[in-house]
């Protein structure tokens, strides 16, 4: 993977080694400066679209900081396109991090949140969040807690009845993993001769909207839950961009190679709370990945201070000079309301093309 320009001129500082450890594992330092500026711009993307959720400038925010190593991680090892050869995304609105890495604009998140016809996910009709890449297999994001859990062996069945060794990653929090949909999961995946090529990944930030997870989960571990099923797991420090990227790499290879589900348990941290409904304030005491990052980075001499201050204001940049062309863009229309509700139908007699509405 190439290195990103960090430097104030467009060039990477040449303080460049070998490889980044966290003492058990390494990653190429210059893998490890692409991934710390995806985190990076990310973290700028979401403490922006907070600010636009204070100000008027856009609405409802929720979103992932504290997630960014672990879904960043995510992301870029995505086999990305379209159709069953490729890998499907079933997502929950704390996946900014995943999006970005695999290369969307940050300017499409902002248009979400802005609310504007621009929007590519949803054209305006969509929080913040709530992403949706038909090219991508990234299935539309909703605001029903978990229901992308029972969504997802839909997709990996038709993938074990199609050539090929494309998967279903599906995404949720610690606290969804109460609902009836994420247990369906693991038996929809698991039914003897009929397993199903499921990464199910859980990112367990200890919290549901205000309730800790210590007060509702009996099970110290969520992966536990699917030994019934037969369902192997792993728990990885999701603060951790090392630990994090090999964990989803151990876990993408078994569920491609042997057809079967996996859980993957990480452990991340909550930085601004639930949403813009609980405030969005910062969290103090939380451990950002950012900083822990930084921090390794800096030991290994894979780049300076300078280094990482030029990626920081970088992204500020790109995220204010998006923000001010988003807010220059139309607002949807009224009558657009029910546009694409229904993908085109050959068979629809009635809409052939496009759902526009009831009969008048």
């Amino acid at each position: 993977m190439p290195n990103e320009p960090i430097g104030d001129s467009g060039d990477a500082v040449g303080l460049l080694t070998g490889e980044v450890s966290n003492g058990q594992e390494s990653l190429p330092a210059d893998r490890c400066l692409h991934i710390h500026r995806l985190m990076v711009r990310t973290r700028a993307l979401e403490e922006r679209t907070i600010k636009m959720s204070k100000s008027g400038q856009g609405y409802f925010w929720i979103g992932g900081p504290g997630e960014e190593a672990f879904n960043t991680c995510l992301g870029l090892q995505v086999r990305k396109g379209c159709g069953p050869l490729f890998d499907y995304l079933h997502l929950h609105y704390r996946n900014s991090a995943t999006l970005v890495a695999m290369g969307m604009p940050l300017i499409d998140s902002i248009r979400q949140m802005a609310m504007t016809a621009s929007d590519p996910h949803s054209h305006g009709r969509n929080f913040c969040s709530h992403f949706a890449r038909r090219d991508w297999n990234v299935i539309p994001v909703t605001s029903v807690i978990e229901v992308q859990y029972l969504m997802a062996p839909g997709t990996a069945h038709v993938q074990k009845r199609t050539a090929g060794d494309g998967i279903t990653i599906v995404t949720g929090g610690d606290a969804g993993t109460a609902e009836g949909d994420f247990a369906s999961c693991l038996v929809w995946s698991s039914r003897p001769c009929n397993e199903l090529p499921v990464l199910i990944v859980v990112t367990n930030n200890h919290y549901g909207i205000s309730t800790e997870h210590c007060t509702q989960h009996s099970a110290e571990r969520i992966i536990d839950r699917g030994r019934a099923f037969g369902i192997p797991g792993e728990v990885v420090d999701g603060n951790d961009v090392v630990a994090s990227w090999h964990a989803v790499a151990r876990a993408m290879k078994y569920v491609r190679q042997q057809r079967r589900p996996f859980l993957l348990e990480a452990r991340v941290s909550r930085l601004y709370g639930h949403s813009s409904s609980s405030g969005a304030l910062r969290v103090k005491g939380e451990p950002d990945p950012i900083e822990l990052f930084e921090a390794k980075l800096l030991e290994a001499g894979a780049t300076d201070q300078h280094g990482l201050d030029a990626v920081h204001e970088e992204a500020r940049a790109e995220v204010e000079a998006a923000v001010e062309q988003a807010l220059a863009e139309a607002q949807p229309r009224a009558e657009d309301v029910e546009k694409y509700t229904y993908a085109p139908s050959d068979v629809d007699a009635v809409y052939p093309d496009d759902y526009t509405g009831l009969p008048s």
